[in-house]
């Protein structure tokens, strides 16, 4: 039996990626949707055979579903999260998976006490260069990772969002955090992933450049950061993320290994390159990347499907999701206090 999927929000990531993708996937039904917009949430249900509901806790006790995908403001996540985990159903939870970390924390608690599987639309970690990259660092043809760089940067989300200028992003209230929680989390959790290694230390800048509301006024979220991180294996790195690149998008990492370089998202046709410190190189065209404006498949309803069916916990699960949003919102606390913030160690600590 496929498995049946309640969204809860049914806004961009919904529907350029959650609904079709499970839509697409034979062993995954799009049973129900829930938003408060409804004609939104009736189109789509129409369109995919669904029922539609507007208050998401009418859909978690009348619809017929194993499992729910949590895709609307990061404000909600944790709430709506803990409110499918406790009517019995497993959770795939975007990110950020919340905007604090008791929230996040309550989230696994729940997930724990229920016995269901709570995963993070962490979705770095599934595309194919990204594969290879890991692939070739395990190999140990390139030495120990002595640093990188690494880059997230497009014109920001008011060409993504349904809502264009008046998107949930721009609403402190409903977003908390800005392009480090949209765009940075991805690059902290890919890095501990890629690395094998956790973040220690981070530093930087965190600051609102251009990004206004529809009243012409900068908004209170911020729309670019420059971080520097070390890991607590002493490679040490450059996270640069912006909503204010409006030329092309860019999504690329540079890894500097004691044996050459691993470049990933930098060529145009071949997504991952190694050129080695005695002039070898390879290539690498290992298929593509979700960007904002190509959507390629990003194998989350995919991976979350298989974990439920099989009975297998999730790798990129609330404690991935944890570490990864606790670098990122330690990384704010530094940006704003203009020092070197130690990772974990919690804001009482600081």
């Amino acid at each position: 039996m496929p498995v049946k999927y309640g969204i809860i929000g049914c806004g961009a990531i919904a529907q350029r990626r959650h609904i079709p993708e499970c839509a697409t996937n034979a062993e995954s039904k799009v049973a129900a949707l829930a938003d408060p917009a409804a004609d939104r949430v009736a189109e789509l249900a129409t369109k995919y055979g669904a029922k539609a509901f507007a208050d998401y806790k009418e859909m978690l006790a009348k619809a017929d579903i194993d499992a729910v995908v949590v895709a609307g403001p990061n404000a909600l996540h944790a709430q709506q999260s803990i409110d499918a985990l406790n009517a019995g159903k497993h959770v795939l939870c975007e990110k950020p998976m919340a905007t604090t970390r008791d929230d996040a924390k309550a989230m696994m608690q729940a997930a724990e006490k229920n016995k269901k599987f709570l995963m993070i639309g962490l979705n770095q970690r599934l595309m194919p260069p990204h594969v290879k990259a890991k692939e070739i660092l395990q190999s140990g043809r390139l030495g120990k990772v002595l640093s990188f760089r690494t880059a997230f940067k497009h014109p920001g989300p008011e060409g993504w969002s349904v809502d264009a200028g008046k998107s949930w992003f721009f609403k402190k209230a409903q977003a908390f955090m800005g392009v480090a929680g949209d765009l940075g989390v991805h690059k902290a959790d890919l890095m501990r992933w890629l690395l094998e290694q956790e973040f220690t230390e981070v530093g930087g800048f965190v600051s609102t450049l251009d990004k206004r509301d529809t009243e012409g006024n900068l908004v209170d979220l911020d729309d670019n950061a420059y971080l520097t991180l070390k890991t607590d294996g002493g490679i040490i790195g450059s996270m640069i993320l912006s909503w204010t690149n409006y030329g092309a998008e860019e999504n690329y990492t540079v890894v500097y290994c004691q044996k050459g370089v691993l470049s990933l998202g930098v060529d145009p046709v071949y997504g991952v390159v190694v050129s080695y410190s005695n002039g070898d190189r390879e290539q690498h065209k290992v298929g593509e990347m979700s960007t904002n404006l190509k959507q390629v498949a990003s194998g989350i309803i995919d991976s979350f499907t298989k974990c439920i069916q099989t009975n297998t916990p999730p790798e990129i699960d609330g404690q991935e999701g944890y570490k990864s949003l606790d670098v990122i919102l330690t990384a704010m606390e530094a940006g704003h206090q203009g020092r070197i913030l130690k990772i974990g160690a919690g804001p009482a600590a600081r």
